[in-house]
């Protein structure tokens, strides 16, 4: 579906913003659209615009990003903030995923991925997403049936990081918990990972 017109300008000198289509957005508007903001994401039709980030959003990030690359075997590939596309109407956008190696084109304008070659989705929790990390986005990539997904923030007393792990029940399309980690991210799915995920660990990135 093609966009919509630029509505009228608001009173704020060379401000123009897209006027909805009366079914929402599809993917292909996600990716034509001129002028989006970066990260912006597609969720149930709607354009979500990412706020300024903490800086843990960018440490965790870092932090899982080296540890997951440190073990992947060579038939996966982490990639950072890459739209995975569920259907037509959901683009997010997960912090990490774990993608198949063949589904990675050769071409550094490669600009999405299908739900089919992820197994993993990585949500960092901010303060405007907590909702979207925590409900909206694993019910989608469930039912879109990506294999792992975790969800990450701040917890305790202290604020230190707290990755939650999940895994897709194939029969129901929900994630159960399999595991809360605070000191140390040890599994053995998708690959076996082993990230230290102490508050002293992200201090000194």
């Amino acid at each position: 579906m093609t966009a919509e017109p630029l509505a009228e300008p608001t009173s704020e000198p060379g401000c123009r913003w897209p006027v909805p289509p009366r079914d929402g957005y599809t993917v292909d508007d996600l990716f034509t659209l001129p002028d989006l903001p970066p990260h912006t994401e597609l969720i149930d039709g709607s354009l979500v615009f990412v706020s300024p980030q903490r800086r843990f959003h960018a440490k965790m990030i870092e932090l899982l990003l080296n540890g997951l690359r440190r073990t992947v075997p060579k038939e996966l590939k982490v990639e950072r903030e890459m739209t995975v596309v569920l259907d037509r109407r959901n683009g997010p956008e997960p912090d990490l995923s774990v993608v198949r190696t063949e589904a990675v084109v050769d071409d550094l304008e490669q600009t999405r991925f299908q739900a089919a070659d992820v197994l993993l989705a990585v949500e960092v929790v901010s303060p405007d997403s907590e909702a979207r990390d925590r409900d909206t986005k694993p019910h989608k990539y469930a039912a879109a049936g990506i294999p792992h997904y975790w969800l990450v923030e701040l917890g305790g007393a202290n604020k230190h990081p707290v990755v939650r792990t999940y895994e897709l029940d194939p029969v129901s399309k929900t994630y159960d918990l399999t595991g809360t980690h605070r000191d140390l991210l040890k599994l053995s799915a998708p690959y076996d990972i082993d990230i230290d995920i102490t508050l002293d660990a992200l201090r000194e990135l």
